[in-house]
């Protein structure tokens, strides 16, 4: 969510993050999530199809799929589905049709060819919805965002029913990378659940689904699972899976390294400031929110650059900092460049190199 002006943002509302580690199943979670603060359906721009990198990531991902599950003139269902442009692009590639489910959906976002052939419904997916069962099911980034992670899965196995040659995938955040990276600009409140592959794969075995595939992507920062439903729960793990100790001596060591992690970063900031070099943090998503109100930024950013130009204007929620188009840097030359995800280092070095600006970019890894 982005505020139309600085006093909004910085008056923001924020919740707290007490994270809980199951030492049976190695699930971790926000004690202290309340589902009431957030809502869904405020319209957001959160789509990260700005980027040439993700843009090829997703046409991968989308023709992988398309190939392993014969997707080609079916029924595809995307449950949290956003504005709908990966749903778009697997009905396009396969000539599909494709219904998605989302609260913050926004009318007339999705053009073209394929358009007649999507319906989108502006919604928190439920078993009311089980008349949009699909040939295949997928739901990217959503289960994160979900508290009871158990009743949600539940709920698509039940509206799949006997239906046993549906394929489901799913996708989300590497809690694993977080913890041993110490990437505290990864936690926050919308993300009230946190999975590894082990965790991940004890879920959606509990909730009856054969796994077909499980794994890493995305520069390993994403877990990425594919399964089928199954008439019985399965205890048969895969090799890929993460022992819970294994995560517990994570969650140990993050526990111990991150208060220095933070230390570091504001003896970092402070240098800057007080070098009066020019700062910007390029990304405004959830984890420069995270980064900057976990850090207690303050003057030592000067404005936040995000590619997206429908944010570009408005201000982030907790520092209060502006959004400014990568244009803007031809102007103010920034000398430092924070960039929140070391995946788009080149990508941003070349945008930077072409318009004229030499900064050093410090990747938040």
């Amino acid at each position: 969510m982005l505020m139309p002006t600085r006093e909004e943002a910085i008056k923001f509302p924020r919740g707290n993050v007490e994270l809980a580690f199951c030492e049976t199943c190695s699930f971790i979670f926000n004690l202290a999530y309340d589902s009431s603060k957030l809502d869904y359906s405020i319209l957001r721009s959160e789509e990260q199809g700005f980027s040439g990198t993700f843009k090829a990531y997703a046409q991968k991902l989308a023709q992988h799929l398309i190939e392993e599950y014969d997707l080609h003139n079916k029924n595809i269902l995307e449950i949290g589905c956003g504005r709908g442009d990966f749903l778009t692009l697997l009905c396009e590639l396969g000539n599909n049709s494709g219904v998605g489910i989302d609260p913050s959906f926004a009318s007339g976002d999705v053009n073209g060819v394929v358009a007649n052939r999507l319906t989108f419904i502006r919604d928190y997916f439920s078993t009311n919805h089980s008349e949009y069962n699909g040939d295949f099911i997928c739901c990217r980034h959503t289960l994160e965002h979900i508290y009871n992670t158990a009743e949600f899965l539940t709920s698509i196995r039940l509206v799949i029913g006997d239906r046993l040659n549906t394929a489901i995938f799913f996708e989300v955040p590497d809690v694993t990378r977080i913890l041993q990276e110490t990437a505290f600009w990864d936690i926050y409140y919308e993300h009230c659940s946190y999975f590894n592959l082990g965790s991940l794969a004890r879920l959606f075995r509990s909730c009856k689904f054969n796994i077909n595939h499980i794994g890493k992507d995305y520069f390993n920062q994403y877990l990425l699972i594919e399964a089928k439903p199954a008439t019985r729960t399965s205890n048969k793990p895969f090799e890929a899976e993460e022992s819970v100790a294994a995560i517990a001596e994570n969650v140990r060591s993050f526990s111990k390294k991150c208060q220095d992690s933070l230390d570091r970063w504001k003896t970092l900031l402070h240098q800057i400031e007080t070098a009066e070099k020019k700062a910007i943090v390029w990304g405004s998503g959830s984890k420069c929110v995270a980064f900057m109100t976990t850090l207690g930024v303050k003057e030592e950013i000067a404005y936040i650059v995000d590619i997206n130009p429908k944010r570009v204007g408005s201000y982030i929620p907790g520092a209060g900092k502006q959004i400014v188009s990568p244009g803007f840097m031809k102007k103010f030359k920034p000398e430092v460049v924070f960039v929140m995800n070391p995946v788009y280092c080149d990508e941003i070095g070349a945008m930077l190199k072409g318009m004229g600006v030499t900064a050093q970019l410090i990747p938040c890894c």
